[in-house]
Formats: C-alpha cells, sequence, structure tokens
C-alpha cells in the first residue's frame, strides 16, 4: 500500500484536495449560525448545522474482496429547512482490498455554493493490480470456471484444468478527475454539462508482487502450488496474441473528456426517494492522449458516446404517519458507442452526469449487475435494467440519530446492444495477415471453441441476477447497503450467489 501511497497520481489527488479546500471552506463559515433543532412534518428533530465523523472503510465485494480504509462524509445543514437535504457535502475515503484495489477519493457536492447550480468535483485514483476481464460480447467468450479456481483440496478443483488464479485478470489503474454542474431551464427540467480526464494504467498482472514470499517451482504443476507461474499466459496476453486487442489500446491512454446533456428530477430526496421520477439523456466526448510508457499513440480512440437512463420510485404504501414503508424502484439505462472508436478499457466504464460513487463499472458486479461477475459484458454499446421493492421495515432513534432498516428484493438484467466484431478487430490489428478470429485462434495452437461459442445468437442473450438487499440509513443521507445477487446462467457465475456491502443505494 506504501507503494500507491506515494506514487504521483495519489500525491496530485492530495495536491487537488489542498488546493480547494479554503474554497469550499470559506463559504461554508459565512453561513449564518443554525437555529435551534425543530421538528419536521413526521414528528422528528430535523438536522441542522454541521455533521460528520470519521469512520471505518469496512465493506466487502464478492469482486474486490474485504475492505479496510477509513472514510468520512461531513454534511452541512445550515438552519434545517431543507432537511433531509444537505447544503454541502465534503467526502473522503482512503481504503484498501484483500483483492489488491485501492480507492483513495475525494468528493464534493452542493447546490449552494454556486447559487441556483448543483457543483460537483471528484478527484479518484483506483489502483487494481487484478481487475476482472473475461473477454469481449459477454456469451460469445466462454467462462471457465475451473481454469482459474485454486484450492488446496484437489477434489474442489479440477487439476488437468487449472491454469491460474489470474488467468481473467490484468493489470489497471485508473485515475479520475471530474467536475459537473446543474442548472435550471424549468422546474424539474435541468441542463448539464461536465469536464473531466480518465487516465488508464494498463500493464500484465505483476505476478512477483502477487506471489509475494511464494516462490514458484518449476517442478510442479500450477495445480500443485498456490504461487502463480510467471509464464502462464493469461486471457489478456492472449486476445493481445490473437489481434483483439491492439498495440496501441493494450497500455492504456489518457482520456480527456467534455459531456453535455438534460436531466429531469421529481424525486422527493436525492438519497432514497421514496417517490417521483429521474431520467437523463447525454453525449459525451471522448479525446485520447498519447498512451504511457511511451507506447504507440491513442490518439485513434476519439469517440462520442450515447447514454439514457429512466428511474422511476413509485410508493406503494405509507404508515399513519406519512412514512413510505413500501416504494416500488426501477432503473433501465443504455450506453452506445455513436461515432469513433472507443478503447476496450473504457467500455466497461459507465458515463455518469454527477459522480456519486466510487464505481463506475459495468456490466457486472454490485455496481450494475448484482450477482454477475464485475466486467462480465464487454461491448461497444449495452443496455441494463434494475427492478427492487424497497421495504422500510422500522424506524428509530439513537440519541440524536434517525435510523431505519430496509429490506430489498430486486431483478437486474444485462443486454448487449453492440458488439464487437471479432473478425473486423483481427484483421486491423494484425495488418490482414488473418483475416478471421479463428485462424488467429488456432495459428496460436488453441482450440477456438475452448474459448468462443459459434452460435452468433447468443451475443443478444440477457445476463439476468436476482437477490435480496439489507439496507441500515442513518439521518436518511448515510445509508449502509448489504446485496446478495444469484446469477440465472452458470456463464455469468459458477458460484451460487456473490455478496456485497456498500454505501447507499444502487440507484
Amino acid at each position: 500500500m506504501k507503494k500507491y501511497l506515494s506514487s504521483s497520481p495519489f500525491r496530485g489527488i492530495v495536491g487537488v484536495f489542498l488546493v480547494l479546500c479554503p474554497f469550499f471552506l470559506a463559504p461554508l463559515q459565512a453561513k449564518r449560525q443554525p437555529k435551534p433543532q425543530e421538528v419536521d412534518s413526521l414528528g422528528r428533530k430535523i438536522k441542522t448545522g454541521w455533521n460528520f465523523g470519521i469512520l471505518p472503510s469496512i465493506a466487502y465485494d464478492a469482486d474486490y474482496g474485504f475492505q479496510g480504509g477509513v472514510l468520512t462524509n461531513v454534511y452541512y445543514y445550515g438552519d434545517g429547512s431543507q432537511y433531509p437535504e444537505y447544503i454541502h457535502s465534503l467526502y473522503l475515503e482512503a481504503a484498501y482490498t484483500t483483492k489488491h484495489h485501492g480507492i483513495f477519493r475525494f468528493n464534493y457536492d452542493s447546490k449552494y455554493l454556486i447559487p441556483g447550480h448543483r457543483l460537483t468535483l471528484d478527484a479518484t485514483y483506483l489502483p487494481d493490480a487484478m481487475c476482472d476481464f473475461y473477454g469481449f460480447n459477454g456469451f460469445q467468450s466462454s467462462y471457465h470456471y475451473d481454469w482459474h479456481n485454486w484450492n488446496k483440496n484437489p477434489e474442489k478443483m479440477n487439476p488437468t484444468d487449472y491454469r491460474s488464479r489470474v488467468f481473467y485478470k490484468y493489470k489497471r489503474d485508473l485515475i479520475r478527475v471530474a467536475g459537473d454542474i446543474e442548472g435550471t431551464i424549468y422546474k424539474d427540467l435541468k441542463w448539464n454539462a461536465g469536464l473531466g480526464v480518465l487516465g488508464y494504467l494498463i500493464d500484465d498482472c505483476d505476478i512477483k508482487m502477487l506471489n509475494g514470499k511464494r516462490e514458484y517451482d518449476p517442478t510442479k504443476t500450477n495445480a500443485e502450488q498456490k504461487a502463480l507461474n510467471p509464464d502462464e499466459p493469461l486471457l489478456y496476453d492472449k486476445y493481445k496474441t490473437w489481434g483483439l486487442i491492439g498495440a496501441d489500446e493494450e497500455k492504456g491512454g489518457w482520456h480527456p473528456y467534455v459531456r453535455a446533456g438534460l436531466t429531469y428530477d421529481t424525486r422527493d430526496k436525492r438519497q432514497g426517494p421514496n417517490s417521483g421520477i429521474y431520467t437523463d439523456l447525454f453525449f459525451t466526448y471522448s479525446a485520447a492522449f498519447n498512451a504511457p510508457y511511451g507506447q504507440q499513440a491513442a490518439a485513434g480512440y476519439n469517440h462520442l458516446q450515447f447514454n439514457f437512463t429512466f428511474r422511476h420510485y413509485v410508493p406503494c404504501y405509507r404508515d399513519r404517519n406519512g412514512i413510505s414503508r413500501i416504494t416500488f424502484a426501477y432503473r433501465i439505462g443504455t450506453q452506445n458507442n455513436i461515432a469513433g472508436r472507443s478503447p476496450f478499457y473504457m467500455n466497461n466504464y459507465m458515463n455518469a452526469l454527477f459522480i456519486q460513487r466510487v464505481y463506475y463499472e459495468g456490466l457486472g458486479g454490485g455496481n450494475s449487475v448484482r450477482g454477475m461477475m464485475a466486467n462480465r459484458i464487454l461491448a461497444n454499446g449495452f443496455a441494463f435494467a434494475n427492478v427492487e421493492f424497497r421495504f422500510r421495515v422500522v424506524n428509530f432513534d439513537i440519541g440524536r440519530q434517525h435510523f431505519f432498516i430496509g429490506l430489498n428484493p430486486f431483478f437486474d438484467l444485462g443486454v448487449i446492444t453492440q458488439p464487437y466484431d471479432l473478425d473486423e478487430l483481427v484483421s486491423r490489428h494484425t495488418g490482414g495477415m488473418y483475416n478471421t478470429l479463428e485462424e488467429s485462434v488456432t495459428a496460436s495452437g488453441e482450440n477456438y471453441n475452448d474459448y468462443f461459442t459459434t452460435d452468433p445468437n447468443k451475443i443478444y442473450y440477457p445476463h439476468m441476477t436476482a437477490g435480496i438487499g439489507l439496507k441500515i440509513g442513518m439521518n436518511e443521507n448515510f445509508v449502509l447497503s448489504a446485496d446478495w445477487g444469484m446469477p440465472i446462467d452458470r456463464q455469468d457465475n459458477q458460484k451460487l450467489a456473490n455478496f456485497y456491502i456498500k454505501m447507499g443505494y444502487l440507484f
């Protein structure tokens, strides 16, 4: 972890935060002193003034492992007249996971710093030593659990099929700096604009670092030892060999972007709404700087993407105090490339008008299709849906803090709308040496059917999951979420289910 704390990207993010702090704190200190606490329409004491505290950043994600670190979310409510809406929100987090994934993040959100406008600023560094990579086009790429499932008990794995625990991984560090602003056109109709940059630093997995003190013994098979074989080619290596990933994208690149769109928002509150509609439509144009490490330029990857999302929150039952006890919530959306070519590593990043979460990975995993492996769907365009019932089981107070406990059964779905033309990729990246993917795979000594299905319609099969979530909320804005999701098709996850502990609602 010291390596990441001393890295130049992280120092840059800390520098940005230190420069911005005085800018934020000056207007915050100028706010008038809060009035004595009052009671809202439901008889609960409203929150006023500052609310903050340092908490352990403890979480679990089936794809990232156990997370440990520290975070703080500072809210300023002023005189409480707009509660549960906050005037200013400052969020800081530094954490690391057992699967070698880091989180170093600063986020600011306010509807009051610029009168009449909402401003969100985000600076994030996400080093990932084992980023998931299951190939292109979802079900067209075959997944083999035994190829990466190592176990001390040989009866729980297939030693003859086992290759490497990181067979479906590669190294990816993501640096994200973004600023987004929203203004009002008329009532609930808003305009949105944003600027930012995404920096991807990509390489093969660092096997020496992952092995640590374990030494690989070449006299034993891969299945006989936990140490990773540094000479075992991974799926990412094979994609480069076959011509599916070009030399101009295999090391990543820097991509400044500009974004503009519209939103329509009638939600009763931002965090865990009980009623209303939120929909957005926007375009993102991403340019490309030279790839890092002196590699070939990535300038051929300028592209324009289109996003549309519709969220609807329907109150189904309110108690005699007017508190919504059951809410039906659903979200549908799509992201498609409408001009230019996007590099493969950007196609699992879900664009958003406002950076509110750490992760925007898709499709697959706890941030998009719960229960499915992270990044299982990798294509030029996709669509998704999340449907859930939100049951508010109990409300209670501890001291001056308001808490609730809820249950959320859910159903998630993802489909490909713009698949890769794999033969075209191979022909372009190999300079016409191979005209089809099957030719390239066979020439490398591999069996095509081990990696790809011959059914072209399988690309468009829906990826579906189902599960249930537990929510524990404090003061309406701070929500601890635990979700348990199960895949419908074993090609999306051979495990019975995936489990996630995160902050906030999925949508």
